[in-house]
């Protein structure tokens, strides 16, 4: 996980980035719900979140071997203390 201070989560326990077109996506969600987490889902085929996701993707070092792999890097997961990580079993 990567700490970031630029994220105000409001209150919510994690904000996830994907879509539902995606598996680990769509394995990331039906998992929280089994559980019976509390979380935002932004689906980035929606413009605004595509362009909040674009600002991490582009911009954070957690990003850096997904982007040499020409990966997209979903479902990103920010946690309740505002860290990032693509490793959404970690948080659960």
């Amino acid at each position: 996980m990567v700490k970031t201070t630029a994220v105000n989560l409001g209150g919510l326990i994690m904000i996830i980035y994907g879509t539902k077109q995606c598996p680990d996506t769509a394995e990331c969600l039906r998992a929280l719900d089994s559980k019976g987490t509390a979380y935002d889902f932004r689906n980035i085929e929606n413009l605004p979140y595509l362009k909040e996701f674009l600002g991490f993707r582009d911009n954070e070092p957690l990003f850096e071997s997904v982007r040499e792999a020409g990966g997209v890097g979903i479902p990103l997961v920010i946690t309740d203390d505002g860290s990032l990580t693509l490793c959404w079993e970690d948080v659960i």
